[in-house]
């Protein structure tokens, strides 16, 4: 099991690929967030549209118009249509301002000072980023204007005033300009001499540089450093067009930054140029849209036009597991955050545990592995955290208080069953339905162990327990080894048959610890079906995979080949077989967070108007629940009415108890001629009177009939109750647990009425106690 330290943690956050750039932004060689701009045209916001631009872009104005634009040649939307026109976009920000520049931002000013030799774009990038820094910086250009080389591009693409009022800016920040200044080998001993750095604005290995720096011209490629301490040049080779300039520029000015602060030259430079990106876009189901042409290619695009074209954007991210994960959307964020909210909280020493309720709701289903292109398991990161915090007691019981309870039930003398098949010393197999089928479906139990004691031979043995699923997903490690032990012991003394499990999550548990598990629908699709008595309607059904079968693709198929010799056609559901979705009680989500379940299960229930099969009896009863027509597959298997199986309510929590305890009682009787003792318990003679606004708000607040006819016992036999002097109704007290439940009743000839039942965690302290 995963338990994090600082190297894992970074090791999981790094396979989530969501904060990589778009692969747009990671090859501009300046790093433009082309998404956000694409957002903000879209909005019609140009003023954090040209913002936007010119958190990167020195100079918009040119070289939105004669940038090379890189990014569109790798453009997602290239393929499921044409890319997008990024660069005719940024040109329609800067063209549609009417305040063409944001303030320069200048820091306070510092004492050092820069000598910039070119006016290219390389030296106004240089002079540019280090005069916003506060540096003192004086530009040489030996013409007589600004802009070197932007001169030589046609009028029509970049006319004059354009060039004359982006470099104005430089006025703004103070640049010291010396035009008709031809640098020679003499004066860069001057400009040595009289400033801390200098930087020669020109292509490395140019015929300048090298009679600049004679035998000295080699430039680092890294750093632009070349030979001679102070001084910086041009170091881009190859392709030198004018975004590569640009860069190249940006790169000397961290450079020379660093230089001049006394700091590493070398030093995480790895971001820097043009990237390769790991983000993760999925093109499936994306419609191909041509590009929006211009009404006047020579003026550019209308505002209509280019909201047009920037709504084409894909908006290029990950979040693969937050689309299909209601746990995920509900907190508002993705894999990479949580798991570092989850190390976080676990890892506290002093102070709120705000993370909590987030790492309990998770239902642990392992569907984000599965999507994730880098197979990220939040749930095994929930999970390792639980049991690290219960292990340490930094983990409040609440939470998980109830299922725990339930598990200590199923597994008690109450409903707890192991027997050799009647008439039987030894067996060959023994039948595991679980505790929810059990207590969803007690006849069903039934059925299945006559249909399978009628179909095998060497004898079917039984056994009725809990699998201890609810304290492995509640992180209590102790408790479900040990339940664990007893379970192997059980089943060892049936000298080790092979295991029939009904239950998906009982066969997830047992898989790996028990040799020839088999699950009851691998069985089934190879054995003769109970067809007596069956009404094969046909029709189309969806399939609910349980999410405990994600790595069970035999059990997948196995499923669909009972409904298909049953006469059915599936419906396949957006997402099934591995990809399938949790019904919200998985990972005990119902427990912790009962409204993120609800959630989860109208979510699911509205992705097909087919009615539903399922083979775990909580997806089944979770789903009829909230209305949704929904079966389960031994409805089907054997039978039964399907108007009033798709329709059958869930069985509330005190009634599955009463379930499991009654087929234990039945089995026993019926099978084995045995009859079982009532179990002890002065309360369990309290008859309740309860009516449909009261068993709601049990199911809701995870309140049993037990528990209020315990309130009830206590409070008649001690007296121990408050009586309200208007209506006579009693209002009493109990915690058995670590929950106190509250309960006002009425005394009535039939029994008690319940008026009103609520739990709540607080612990009632006796008087004189602090």
């Amino acid at each position: 099991m995963l338990l994090m330290d600082q190297d894992e943690l970074k090791k999981q956050e790094d396979k989530c690929t969501q904060e990589y750039p778009p692969v747009c932004t990671a090859r501009c060689p300046i790093h433009v967030d082309v998404r956000k701009l694409m957002q903000d045209i879209q909005k019609r916001d140009m003023k954090s549209a040209l913002a936007t631009l010119q958190k990167k872009q020195p100079f918009p104005g040119i070289i939105s118009r004669i940038c090379d634009h890189p990014c569109e040649d790798v453009c997602k939307r290239k393929d499921v249509g044409t890319a997008i026109a990024i660069s005719a976009l940024e040109r329609f920000c800067v063209q549609n301002q009417s305040e063409k520049r944001t303030k320069a931002g200048i820091i306070p000013a510092k004492s050092q000072t820069v000598a910039v030799v070119g006016s290219g774009l390389r030296g106004l990038t240089a002079a540019y980023d280090l005069a916003k820094k506060g540096y003192n910086v004086s530009l040489f250009e030996k013409a007589e204007r600004l802009g070197g080389n932007l001169w030589g591009f046609p009028e029509n693409q970049l006319p004059a005033k354009v060039i004359v009022e982006e470099l104005s800016v430089l006025n703004k920040l103070n640049v010291k300009i010396e035009l008709n200044s031809t640098i020679t080998r003499q004066d860069l001993s001057r400009l040595q001499a009289g400033f801390d750095v200098v930087y020669l604005g020109l292509a490395e290995q140019s015929k300048e540089v090298r009679e600049l720096l004679g035998e000295q011209s080699k430039v680092d490629s890294v750093t632009c450093a070349a030979q001679i301490p102070g001084i910086f040049s041009g170091a881009f080779g190859g392709n030198d067009s004018p975004i590569n300039s640009v860069a190249d520029g940006r790169k000397a000015a961290v450079s020379m930054d660093r230089y001049l602060q006394g700091v590493s030259l070398t030093a995480s430079r790895t971001g820097e140029g043009p990237q390769e990106t790991k983000l993760f876009v999925n093109l499936n189901g994306i419609s191909p849209l041509p590009g929006v042409p211009m009404s006047d290619v020579l003026s550019g695009y209308t505002s209509e036009e280019a909201v047009q074209e920037a709504a084409r954007c894909l908006n290029c991210q990950c979040l693969e597991c937050v689309k299909a994960c209601k746990y995920m959307q509900n907190y508002g964020s993705y894999p990479k955050q949580y798991v570092r909210q989850i190390y976080n909280n676990d890892t506290i020493v002093m102070g709120m545990r705000r993370g909590n309720k987030m790492i309990n709701s998770c239902s642990l289903c392992g569907q984000c592995a599965v999507i994730c292109p880098q197979g990220l398991d939040l749930g095994e990161i929930c999970k390792a955290t639980r049991v690290s915090m219960v292990s340490k007691g930094k983990m409040p019981p609440s939470a998980h208080d109830f299922a725990l309870r339930d598990m200590a039930f199923n597994n008690s003398e109450e409903f707890a069953l192991t027997r050799h098949q009647h008439g039987f010393n030894s067996s060959k197999y023994v039948f595991f339905p679980g505790c929810q089928l059990s207590g969803s479906s007690p006849e069903q139990v039934e059925q299945v162990y006559t249909y399978l004691t009628e179909r095998l031979s060497g004898g079917v043995a039984l056994m009725l327990r809990c699998c201890g699923a609810p304290a492995d997903w509640a992180g209590d490690q102790d408790l479900f080894q040990s339940s664990m032990k007893v379970l192997a012991g059980e089943w060892e003394s049936l000298d080790k048959p092979r295991l029939i499990v009904a239950c998906s999550t009982c066969h997830s548990m047992f898989r790996e610890r028990f040799p020839g598990v088999i699950s009851l629908w691998e069985l089934m699709a190879d054995l003769e079906l109970p067809w007596q008595g069956a009404s094969i309607n046909g029709g189309k059904l969806a399939v609910q995979d349980a999410c405990t079968t994600r790595n069970e693709p035999s059990l997948h198929e196995a499923v669909r080949h009972i409904l298909t010799k049953l006469g059915y056609e599936v419906e396949e559901l957006p997402y099934s077989k591995e990809r399938t979705k949790c019904c919200g009680f998985g990972g005990l989500t119902s427990c912790a967070n009962s409204e993120l379940a609800e959630q989860i299960v109208e979510d699911r229930i509205s992705e097909s108007s087919a009615d539903y099969v399922a083979y775990c009896a909580m997806c089944r009863d979770n789903f009829a629940a909230k209305g949704k027509r929904t079966m389960h597959l031994l409805d089907l298997v054997f039978g039964a009415d399907l108007d009033q199986a798709a329709t059958r309510p869930n069985v509330g929590f005190s009634y599955r108890h009463e379930n499991r305890a009654r087929l234990k009682r039945k089995l026993l009787n019926t099978l084995w001629n045995e009859t079982p003792q009532e179990q002890e318990g002065a309360y369990r003679t309290i008859k309740l009177l309860l009516n449909e606004r009261v068993l709601e708000i049990m199911e809701r607040r995870r309140i049993l009939i037990e528990d209020i006819q315990q309130v009830i016992e206590q409070a008649e036999r001690t007296g121990r109750k408050f009586i309200d002097p208007e209506n006579g109704n009693s209002l009493a007290n109990y915690r058995p647990h670590r929950v106190t439940y509250w309960v006002e009743y009425q005394p009535q000839e039939e029994g008690f009425e319940v008026i009103n039942v609520y739990s709540h965690r607080m612990e009632i302290m006796e008087e004189g106690h602090e």
